[in-house]
């Protein structure tokens, strides 16, 4: 059973620790936010709109996804596949261990602590069906928000390979809401071509 109030407890946490992101991104609107508050909102923006009747553990989850991400910048691991596996591997441990100490002083119990860790580690992709709505979420923000700034500082090879590893890790669902974003022309003449390649 759904606890609003618990809910948006954790969620004010979560936004809390994410405030003290470093790093800003400037909306159209023109307002300035912290990156991974940005992140954050977005995520479960799309997770409503996705999935509007996602269990508790799943709304938890997407709301802490990327929190305080850049406790762990990239660039503190080899520059190769290796350094980034390790880099991803070592963010999902970073990220469960964060997020089970809010959950916690919440007064979550450990069943749900444990499906938000099971989640966060994206653990049973494509047999779990809330780990896929979880990374179809993923992938419908990465589209909608940060893929076109993305493909204008990258040669299209890399591009287009990128959204073909993206597609792969999307439901038919996933797809079809993929289609409907709000896309400019030239970024859906990317995702075709990748489609269809």
């Amino acid at each position: 059973m759904a606890s609003p109030d618990k809910l948006q407890q954790a969620f004010s946490l979560f936004d809390k620790a994410n405030e003290q992101d470093p790093h800003t991104e400037t909306v159209p609107s023109g307002k300035t936010y912290p990156k991974e508050l940005l992140y954050a909102l977005r995520m479960t923006e799309k997770l409503n709109d996705f999935a509007p009747n996602a269990s508790e553990a799943l709304q938890l989850t997407a709301r802490c996804q990327h929190i305080c991400r850049w406790e762990i910048p990239r660039d503190a691991y080899e520059m190769n596949r290796a350094g980034y596996l390790k880099w991803r591997q070592d963010l999902k441990t970073f990220h469960a261990e964060k997020a089970s100490a809010i959950l916690k002083e919440v007064g979550y119990d450990q069943e749900t602590i444990d499906k938000v860790t099971f989640l966060l580690e994206k653990k049973q992709l494509k047999k779990n069906q809330e780990t896929q709505t979880l990374e179809d979420v993923v992938c419908l923000v990465f589209l909608q928000y940060y893929f076109e700034p993305f493909s204008a500082e990258h040669q299209e090879e890399k591009v287009i390979d990128i959204l073909q590893k993206t597609w792969r890790k999307m439901s038919e669902a996933g797809h079809q809401a993929a289609l409907k974003l709000p896309l400019s022309k030239p970024a859906l003449q990317l995702v075709s071509k990748a489609i269809k390649g």
